[in-house]
């Protein structure tokens, strides 16, 4: 029997726990939610289950949950159930990746069916990335964080060291330098990934109930409240807990934060009672925290609390070498997301993106490649093009040869025998060109080409 978690989402109430039943029934494990939000928490790269949910439901419907999964994770399988009308648009979202759909009304043991070779797959996918690993390969930490550049080995050193700890973790990094990324990394590589992980950007909890988000409150709390509420500190209950922007939450707020930090106990709005809280906390930041502090915004004792383990995720001008080869992972994931064929991104694009700032980091590099998947325009070609304006024909001939050089390399990964084989010229002219341009030949080479290295005689 195929083991691992169904996700079921559907709005209606009584088609959701009849659904559940029968699932159940043919002995499979089912955990049922009223909206997309609330599994959003329970996905990763890690998750062991599939996801089963109606096409329409209000808030997150079944096509938008669909694209959120696949952000996380593309090949989590996502199954669709949909009325007559909706058919049409299910095949569409088959093309974007759906798994599979099931019109209504459907046989229970039909959906199980599904549901069970969905299960297979997913199985066998988690065990070929673990055999990836097992064989020197590039694991989920290095998938998901990319990069060959000191910074990036010195990164997923430090998460594979934390990652199994329960220390609360600081995580420091430029907007779009993927630091919700990092978080993700810590949660799924610990013994709480089968819990919830649980993202509260504290920079856009309405100020006035932020406290009754947090902590949940009791019936009549205060003017409004008509029944008791898990606060989301609760709902992250046996799992992990990140507090996105922490340097925004309200100073008075963050005395109270402490205490949890500090005493793993919460108290509701209106109530006496405290409830134990088992949740590792972690919590991010793209301002220097310590600099908050002097300035009378953050408080010093949390900051020492939290500052115990810090994460720097570097942006990416600090590893400028990695640009390449990781747009053309962008690429590959866009195609995937998008439910295109793999495209071959020509040289002279990747040289172009090597030579660009990219201030919004990997968010912004994602958006380009996205972009280019999608055909739209990029701005690069504009972009170079007025870099080049005004130059001697020898030297935009010179520019066009090291553009076309160097994306050329980045697109082999490095490996030096297909770049020239496809550029039509010997090893020795190569390495001649790579050094007249000044092309670092770390970022070119990999490791089995490192020592042959060298002009032909």
């Amino acid at each position: 029997m195929s083991e691992g978690l169904v996700l079921l989402v559907d709005d209606e109430e009584e088609l959701r726990f009849s659904t559940a039943q029968a699932l159940e029934l043919h002995g499979l494990k089912v955990k049922a939610f009223a909206s997309g939000e609330d599994i959003l928490e329970r996905v990763g790269y890690g998750f062991d289950g599939v996801v089963v949910t109606d096409i329409r439901m209000p808030g997150i419907d079944g096509m938008t949950l669909l694209h959120r999964i696949r952000e996380l994770d593309h090949e989590i399988p996502v199954i669709l159930v949909t009325g007559h009308g909706d058919v049409q648009l299910a095949v569409k979202a088959m093309r974007e990746g759906a798994y599979d759909f099931i019109e209504k009304p459907f046989a229970s043991q039909g959906l199980a069916g599904v549901v069970r070779h969905a299960l297979d797959r997913r199985s066998l996918v988690l065990e070929n990335r673990r055999l990836r690993a097992v064989a020197g390969k590039r694991d989920d930490i290095e998938s998901r964080l990319p990069g060959r550049t000191p910074v990036m080995v010195d990164l997923r050193y430090r998460l594979r060291a934390i990652g199994a700890t329960e220390a609360d973790t600081l995580i420091i990094g430029e907007t779009g330098a993927g630091k919700e990324v990092v978080a993700r990394s810590l949660h799924d590589i610990s013994a709480r990934a089968k819990g919830p992980f649980l993202a509260i950007n504290c920079a856009s909890l309405p100020e006035t109930l932020i406290e009754s988000e947090l902590f949940g409150h009791e019936a009549g709390a205060f003017p409004g409240a008509l029944r008791a509420r898990y606060g989301k500190f609760e709902h992250g209950r046996g799992g992990t807990i990140l507090l996105d922007e922490i340097g925004s939450m309200p100073i008075d707020l963050q005395a109270k934060f402490l205490r949890v930090l500090q005493e793993r106990t919460i108290t509701r709005l209106g109530s006496n009672e405290v409830v134990p809280l088992d949740v590792r906390f972690l919590a991010t930041s793209k301002v220097d925290l310590a600099e908050e502090v002097a300035a009378g915004r953050f408080r010093a004792d949390l900051f020492y609390r939290l500052n115990v383990v810090t994460i720097r995720v570097p942006s990416l001008v600090q590893r400028r070498a990695d640009v390449p080869l990781l747009f053309l992972q962008l690429v590959r994931e866009a195609c995937a997301r998008y439910g295109r064929d793999d495209m071959q991104v020509a040289p002279e694009i990747i040289s172009e993106i090597a030579e660009r700032d990219w201030p919004g980091n990997v968010r912004e590099l994602r958006n380009a490649a996205d972009r280019l998947v999608l055909g739209l325009e990029t701005g690069l070609d504009s972009a170079a093009a007025d870099a080049r304006a005004g130059l001697r024909l020898i030297d935009k001939v010179g520019a066009y040869e090291k553009q076309v050089i160097a994306g050329t390399i980045a697109a082999h990964g490095g490996s030096l025998r297909p770049v020239y084989e496809q550029l039509g010229i010997s090893r020795k002219t190569l390495y001649e060109k790579m050094q007249k341009y000044g092309l670092d030949k770390k970022l070119a080479l990999g490791e089995r080409d490192s020592e042959a290295y060298g002009p032909e005689n």
